[in-house]
């Protein structure tokens, strides 16, 4: 096998990978190598025998030196399909997965066609809810917020990335959960996929995640007590009929849904992912 063609610096990468403990080591040599030349990791196989130069060397080097401390591959190409979309994603930000693309798929499946909606992403992240349900409804109102102002930066880039930059009914609010909302904005739905791994689970996390992702994204301390001021301060923000789905731990679903009805929720539906686990709540008001 002749040396520095494709093939070769694959293969090399795969056994160092496999060395460190990735467990996917040729998937993550071929993705890491096909994004860095720009090409469908298909076409790889095409060019098994086209030699790298030495600046690609030295980029694709530094990529695996990166994939063996575990961080993510969406880290280290910046990007992560979801939903029909390509969404640049950094360390500021929660990687989207695919129960996420599940709710959304909830939400769009009871919109309809012709009605106007004026819908909330809570702690938008990416802005991979948001986005994606403007990109299907263009014509509805959409807000993402965020308490982290760099993640709404990314939002807004992924905003005009994904949907244009001459795109309107989009707009961004910095807050921690509701805290710094206009008392007069009123939605017709509410997502969200909020923290909601209990600390105590931190340790039995893979490190690409823990060592990460950022924290305030995913886990909580005190569970109860953020699922309480969540509820009883959405509802003044829903309008009559209003709706808030939410992405959950499959333990604390049942208690959501109870707290729900405290707080004057009606119609509480819990909804299992693709696992068969109670992933996702919906609650009704008014």
């Amino acid at each position: 096998m002749e040396k520095d063609t494709i093939l070769y610096v694959i293969k090399k990468s795969e056994e160092y990978l496999k060395n460190q403990g990735i467990e996917s080591p040729r998937l993550d040599a071929e993705v890491l190598l096909a994004d860095m030349l720009g090409l469908e990791r298909i076409r790889l196989y095409t060019n098994f025998d086209k030699k790298l130069n030495e600046a690609e060397k030295d980029a694709y080097r530094k990529r695996i030196k990166d994939r063996v401390t575990f961080k993510p591959i969406a880290y280290i190409t910046n990007k992560k399909d979801f939903y029909h979309s390509t969404f640049y994603v950094d360390q500021n930000v929660l990687i989207p997965r695919p129960e996420t693309e599940e709710l959304i798929e909830w939400v769009l499946k009871e919109l309809e066609k012709d009605k106007s909606y004026k819908i909330l992403d809570l702690g938008a992240g990416s802005g991979c809810i948001g986005i994606s349900l403007k990109k299907e409804f263009p014509d509805l109102e959409v807000v993402l917020s965020d308490i982290s102002q760099e993640a709404l930066d990314i939002a807004r880039n992924n905003t005009d990335s994904i949907l244009g930059n001459e795109v309107t009914g989009v707009s961004f609010l910095q807050s921690d959960l509701f805290n710094d909302f206009p008392p007069e904005l009123k939605f017709d739905r509410i997502v969200s996929n909020p923290p909601y791994i209990p600390e105590d689970e931190k340790k039995d996390i893979m490190p690409d995640v823990v060592d990460f992702e950022p924290h305030q994204a995913l886990f909580l301390s005190d569970p109860e007590t953020f699922f309480t001021k969540m509820l009883e301060t959405a509802k003044d923000f829903l309008k009559q009929e209003g709706i808030f789905y939410m992405e959950t731990h499959t333990k604390w679903a049942t208690r959501i849904s109870e707290l729900g009805e405290k707080f004057g929720y009606t119609n509480m539906e819990i909804k299992k992912d693709i696992s068969g686990k109670n992933r996702m709540v919906k609650l009704c008001y008014g």
